[in-house]
């Protein structure tokens, strides 16, 4: 079936950069400094490097992407260009864990955000409830209407860019001392963390992923082979310039010792000194709107996964998800399934929260790093026909790819580092994922030639 191309040029670069922008800047920064020590200029490392690994990673997969009329974004790299067997394998991976991982995750934060700005009760409980309505309502608004959807993409990552390049703007005149701590609570002072801020990786990877969701939407992209190369090149550019003025503006505002020591709260500080008594609200509003931006972007692209794996047979009763409804263009199966493995993995989020099973850390940050780990198998297939000559250019063809591939291993360490007892047991939980959606396209291949 043929795509309607729906998505211009802008709306593509937007869908990355808004993903990306919103909601790991926010929550994650605090994160990031703390692995480092509260060293500043190692954070900007470990932002500089999350950018390394995604500017070369979307180069490297824009040369697949350009290349492809099949629909399914990486899905279908991994079916033109390895084998239908590993894009099952692949696709069952990102349906069952990494889109909805990230979609619960997100979700939660936005209830984490909402009962800030509006003073409510700060139970997890309450927050994830919130969570849950927010998901609910931009998985129907998506499916219902993906006008809606792409124009509030469009609005939110404006929306979400105020606040940031403000608050960095406002650093680089910023003359006042750095505020008190709250009586009360124990200041954390800068240290030396040794290797130990390779665990800031972890974060970084959750700060910067989100570019990847846009290649699912590929073939509804207008000129594809055009803009979509253009938009996974230029989208992580725009987001490191972003991340690192808000980071230093912010470091700048309120200090090192006072984002250790608050670390999510001190985003309601630097709205407090910029702008007073009633700044922490509007910069509250900017960011919950600016995260609900990312909860309607990972929707908007998740609700379409089902029915592509159901168009490949890479899903067991794939005729059900293949009915599409006219009005909508999208197949109702496949959003439906998809929100009930979201509602899932918000609960298992909600228990590893209450529990401390992580250890401050999130069941999406794991994913993502398996995902990284995922792309190499693309970027060595990139070199490959590079030795075909398919690809004629040297860089495109091998440096981007080996750059690309020395990333994905260094976020592959930062995740080890950052939860040595439970990142190995969630990335083999990934690849036995892999593993049971390998052994079914090979089953279906077995059928078809028998069949």
């Amino acid at each position: 079936m043929q795509e309607e191309q729906r998505y211009g040029l802008g709306t593509t670069i937007s869908m990355i950069v808004g993903i990306c922008i919103g909601s790991g800047i926010f929550f994650k920064a605090d994160d990031i400094l703390i692995e480092t020590g509260g060293n500043v200029w190692l954070g900007v490392l470990v932002f500089i490097i999350g950018a390394f690994c995604v500017i070369f990673g979307s180069m490297t997969l824009s040369q697949l992407a350009s290349r492809t009329k099949k629909r399914g974004g990486v899905i279908s790299y991994y079916e033109e260009f390895i084998s239908s067997k590993a894009a099952s394998a692949f696709g069952w991976f990102q349906l069952f864990v990494y889109f909805p991982t990230i979609t619960a995750v997100v979700s939660w934060v936005s209830g984490i955000y909402t009962v800030s700005l509006f003073g409510l009760s700060s139970s997890l409980e309450f927050q994830t409830a919130i969570g849950f309505g927010y998901l609910s309502f931009f998985f129907l608004m998506n499916y219902v209407s993906y006008k809606m959807g792409g124009r509030f993409q469009n609005v939110t990552t404006v929306v979400k860019m105020i606040p940031l390049i403000g608050i960095g703007l406002a650093g680089l005149f910023w003359t006042q001392s750095s505020p008190s701590i709250p009586s009360g609570v124990a200041l954390v002072e800068t240290s030396q963390v040794g290797w130990g801020w390779l665990a800031a990786l972890a974060p970084i990877a959750f700060s910067f992923d989100g570019w990847i969701v846009s290649t699912s939407i590929t073939q509804e992209v207008k000129n594809h082979r055009r803009n979509m190369p253009i938009a996974l090149a230029i989208g992580p550019l725009i987001v490191l310039a972003v991340y690192l003025t808000f980071f230093l503006g912010m470091v700048s505002v309120v200090g090192s010792e006072y984002i250790l020591t608050m670390g999510d709260e001190a985003i309601n500080q630097v709205g407090y000194s910029l702008f007073g008594a009633s700044g922490e609200r509007i910069l509250l509003a900017f960011v919950l709107i600016a995260i609900l931006g990312v909860v309607n972007g990972i929707s908007l692209g998740y609700i379409r996964l089902p029915h592509t794996l159901a168009s490949k047979g890479m899903i067991p009763s794939s005729q059900t998800f293949m009915k599409v409804k006219d009005k909508t263009g999208l197949s109702p199966q496949s959003a439906v399934f998809a929100y009930v493995i979201t509602v899932f993995w918000l609960g298992v989020h909600y228990l590893t929260q209450r529990f401390d099973i992580l250890r401050g850390g999130d069941i999406s940050e794991i994913a993502i790093v398996f995902s990284y780990l995922a792309y190499t198998l693309l970027y060595i297939k990139v070199i490959q026909l590079k030795r075909r000559q398919v690809i004629t250019s040297r860089f495109l063809g091998y440096v981007a790819p080996v750059l690309g591939l020395a990333g994905s291993l260094i976020i592959l360490v930062g995740g080890l580092f950052s939860n040595p007892l439970y990142s190995p047991l969630f990335l083999l939980f990934s690849f036995m994922v892999c593993v049971i959606g390998y052994v079914y396209g090979r089953s279906q291949q077995i059928r078809v030639k028998e069949g």
